[in-house]
């Protein structure tokens, strides 16, 4: 029965290590896909999990910073939304500490500013207007005395 069940882990290790190969994953995600696959045998999830870690194959602050660069490149969002997100999925503070460092401040800004502006356009005419653009980035998770500047200048050259 024993060498069964280290031939599943085995099985389920190699499994994880080629999705690992494929994409970044964090290790709630793994460990919840491990213990899935071991039907619910945490020790055995346990182990799998520690292989994972010690190979690399696994790494939470590796994992954070290609979430926030993918998240503010690609979706446009700012560095409160990817941190509270990031928190939602398990990782550390440290971790995501390390991993904002990888969103350009500036591109962020330039992303801010764009996705306000054409958002200001379908706006312009209502009068909560301000307050709906306003609301609009800090659902995109952009720190609120950086959109107050960036709204004022887009309201004043709108008008």
């Amino acid at each position: 029965m024993d060498s069964q069940v280290n031939e599943l882990e085995k099985k389920v290790l190699l499994r994880l290590q080629a999705q690992c190969s494929r994409r970044e994953y964090c290790s709630s995600e793994m460990s919840a896909k491990a213990l899935k696959a071991l039907d619910g045998d945490e020790a055995a999830a346990a182990r799998v999990m520690e292989a994972l870690l010690r190979d690399k194959f696994v790494d939470d602050v590796r994992y954070a910073a290609a979430f926030a660069r993918e998240k503010a490149s690609l979706q446009g969002w700012g560095p409160v939304k990817i941190r509270y997100m990031l928190a939602a999925k398990g990782i550390a503070r440290a971790d995501i500490d390390a991993a904002l460092p990888e969103v350009d401040p500036e591109a962020a800004d330039r992303r801010m500013e764009g996705l306000l502006q054409a958002k200001w356009r379908t706006l312009s005419d209502d009068p909560q207007g301000k307050l709906k653009l306003i609301r609009f980035a800090l659902g995109r998770g952009y720190d609120y005395d950086r959109v107050r500047d960036v709204v004022e200048r887009i309201v004043r050259q709108g008008e």
